[in-house]
């Protein structure tokens, strides 16, 4: 029996990682110089199919790093002088928050409880630089609609605006003439093994970054946004990057374009409707979630009886779900819905619960 992995990431493989694997040793990517020609097309048409896929504009930078996490401290490097600004529901936009403060920066947050909408008539500090939403919290299973954070930056024209579109990329329809700054890892969405992150960033985010430069602050080594850029501009990376999985995720963002990303969101929101339609009925299991216009509809979290017996169950039926995040490890499950998870394969997991 093979596994099918609804885990919110790492999780299942796009079904042509495989063959894209294949085919970059077959070429000998994995031993290519990365100063050389061959990875500069490489570079280059993984950005070119990446913008194309999530309606990236042309004048905005894609740079690569390690992982999201390594994202979140860039960029509070890079675009925090001093003050920041969080909306804060759950564990990885509490980690951005912390992040910042583990720089010696000073940053401010409102909060909400996971299951509940933020107050977005909170006032926002006139001198915090970066206002940061985690558009899709993947410990919970909340999401901030695109809307509400267009809405905060049509009001703070003059602040930076960073989100974390982690576990809601390639669906999230993120209008990036307003947003400066925004980064995903590539386990989740895309499909792939762990070990890249993308930052996306425009160019206020860069003058930023070189305002702080000019103050001779620090703004990181050899991955700050400077560096980054100047080594973009050549199709390269600052240092020797992770070669296949920026050939992988060209592959990826390729196939999945000529799929159509309104034809992934549709997609989506049928798995999800279907997800959430059962456990609404279910006599005794129930979205944690009860507030259906901020529920994800990329990592859908329920609560359960005993985490472990249905994780267990599951899991003898070939299904790996994700247990809880952290205080609800023993009483939830997290069901990732990617574009490789399977209408059929959702509805055999349905049945088997």
């Amino acid at each position: 029996m093979k596994n099918i992995f609804f885990t919110p990431g790492p999780t299942q493989l796009y079904e042509s990682v495989k063959s894209h694997i294949k085919e970059a040793i077959e070429k000998d990517i994995c031993s290519i110089s990365h100063r050389g020609s061959e990875f500069q097309s490489i570079f280059q048409g993984t950005v070119l199919s990446l913008k194309k896929l999530l309606g990236i504009p042309k004048n905005s930078h894609v740079f690569f790093v390690s992982s999201a996490t390594e994202a979140m401290e860039r960029i509070a490097e890079n675009c925090i002088e001093k003050h920041s600004f969080h909306f804060v529901n759950g564990e990885f936009s509490k980690r951005l928050f912390e992040a910042v403060q583990e720089l010696k920066k000073s940053p401010e947050k409102t909060e909400a409880e996971p299951w509940e909408e933020f107050n977005f008539n909170v006032r926002i500090p006139g001198y915090a630089e970066l206002i940061c939403f985690t558009q899709n919290e993947t410990s919970t299973g909340a999401s901030v609609e695109m809307d509400r954070i267009c809405q905060i930056k049509k009001e703070n024209p003059e602040k930076l605006v960073a989100i974390d579109i982690v576990s809601s990329v390639p669906y999230a329809d993120v209008d990036y003439s307003l947003v400066d700054c925004a980064f995903f890892s590539v386990q989740k969405g895309f499909g792939m093994p762990a070990g890249l992150g993308i930052i996306v960033a425009n160019e206020k985010a860069i003058e930023k970054s070189r305002a702080l430069l000019d103050k001779n602050l620090n703004i990181g080594t050899y991955h700050n946004f400077i560096s980054l850029l100047t080594s973009s501009q050549k199709s390269q990376t600052p240092e020797t990057p992770n070669v296949l999985e920026i050939f992988l995720l060209g592959k990826i963002a390729e196939e999945l374009g000529s799929k159509g990303i309104e034809n992934i969101r549709k997609e989506t929101e049928e798995k999800a409707d279907a997800i959430y339609n059962f456990f609404d009925s279910h006599s005794s299991y129930k979205p944690f979630i009860k507030n259906r216009s901020i529920r994800s509809k990329t990592v859908i979290t329920i609560n359960v009886d005993n985490s472990k017996e249905a994780i267990k169950k599951l899991s003898e039926h070939g299904f790996i779900v994700g247990a809880g995040y952290k205080n609800y490890k023993d009483r939830q499950i997290r069901i990732a819905n990617f574009p490789m998870h399977r209408i059929e394969d959702v509805k055999r997991l349905l049945e088997v619960i």
